[in-house]
């Protein structure tokens, strides 16, 4: 048997072509889709900032350990151990990270797939959160927008701009402080004097409504609307000691679904009023409910108190720096007093994203897609 010998160099070559030829196939199946929105556009309060925050004159601030323990790159802004629900959707949507608008960073090309506009302690009301010292009321937060449309402008034409921001998805997660720093304050505000709950929900939806009607002028078409949450079921609320063992605060949660019904019927209204818009009713407060009430089947045991905080419920002083949180944190659906766990924004991001009808009025944001599709 004649035994033939390939030359080194003929080798090399061989060896490196295999190599290229791998990772342009492996590259080629890497490669992230091209986004379903062109852009994502976020205004809320903490439980979706990103850092707006940080370099406030503010209480509600979140740029220290023990947030972000399991956050690529640690502390951010961000009020949680990990991701937040923005971050979550904005992976399923094919979208990076959205910068903060009060980064100095948030410029030129690196507003085109969105910004994030969200402030702890802020709420439907300018004078929600004052207790916590500044912030970016929803108000503010679209004022802030008009400044990124300017920007904007300068890098696209009308025409162009017109379908970027009628393709273009906005979720706004508002409400929770309108109530927690705000109505359940009396020392510090006096709305629950002035105002019945009733009255108070109207006062609410009466500026959500307005601030949701100049978004939809400036030329957004897609918008996700997030209802408040259980507050009464928050360790914070837990730790007041009003609620029954085992159970949630009654009055609170009462408060909050007087919002909540009126925030659907206004999404009812809005789609019927402006056609060629689709305003999405996303049910935060059932999806959360469903996670406190049968958190087994959600991979959580513990539901009524802090990862990391102190006192009752780990809640009556909330995460500081450098405190010790638990260990085994996708246990938790409570990170602090306040916000959820990375776990959970994982869970909420999937149902605002692929809900059902009950989850996502009158869709969810996949189906949201496939109307940007059939309009492109």
């Amino acid at each position: 048997m004649v035994k033939m010998e390939v030359p080194c160099p003929l080798i090399f070559k061989i060896v490196f072509m295999v190599v290229v030829v791998v990772v342009v196939v492996v590259s080629s199946n890497a490669v992230v889709a091209t986004p379903e929105f062109p852009a994502m556009f976020v205004m809320g309060d903490s439980i979706v900032d990103d850092g707006n925050n940080n370099n406030l004159n503010s209480l509600a601030k979140s740029n220290f350990m023990p947030y972000g323990i399991d956050f690529n790159g640690g502390p951010s802004g961000r009020f949680c151990n990990g991701k937040t629900i923005i971050d979550f959707l904005g992976e399923l949507l094919g979208l990076p990270y959205l910068p903060a608008f009060a980064d100095s960073s948030t410029t030129g090309g690196n507003v085109l797939r969105g910004v994030n506009y969200a402030s702890a302690a802020a709420g439907i009301l300018d004078e929600t959160g004052r207790n916590l010292g500044d912030r970016y009321s929803l108000s503010q937060q679209v004022q802030n927008f008009e400044s990124t449309l300017n920007q904007l402008r300068s890098q696209m034409d009308e025409n162009s701009l017109s379908q970027y921001l009628a393709k273009s998805l906005v979720v706004i997660v508002l409400g929770s402080n309108d109530y927690i720093n705000n109505y359940l304050e009396p020392s510090f505000y006096t709305s629950s004097y002035l105002y019945t709950p009733n009255d108070y929900a109207d006062l609410l939806i009466n500026h959500y409504t307005r601030q949701i009607l100049t978004l939809h002028s400036l030329g957004f078409r897609k918008f996700f609307l997030a209802d408040i949450g259980p507050l009464g079921c928050i360790p914070n609320q837990l730790a007041t000691g009003l609620a029954p063992p085992r159970k949630c605060v009654f009055f609170v949660n009462e408060l909050v679904k007087m919002f909540n019904t009126r925030l659907r019927s206004l999404v009812d209204q809005l789609n019927a009023n402006h056609p060629g818009a689709i305003f999405v009713h996303g049910n935060t407060y059932g999806a959360l409910n469903d996670i406190l009430n049968s958190p087994i089947n959600y991979g959580f045991s513990v539901t009524n108190r802090a990862c990391c905080g102190m006192g009752m419920n780990e809640a009556q002083i909330t995460c500081l720096p450098f405190s010790v949180p638990c260990v085994d944190r996708d246990q938790y659906v409570f990170w602090d007093a306040f916000h959820p766990t990375q776990a959970v924004n994982k869970i909420l991001a999937h149902k605002a994203y692929a809900g059902s009808r009950s989850e996502c009025y009158p869709m969810n944001i996949q189906q949201m897609i496939s109307n940007n599709n059939l309009s492109s």
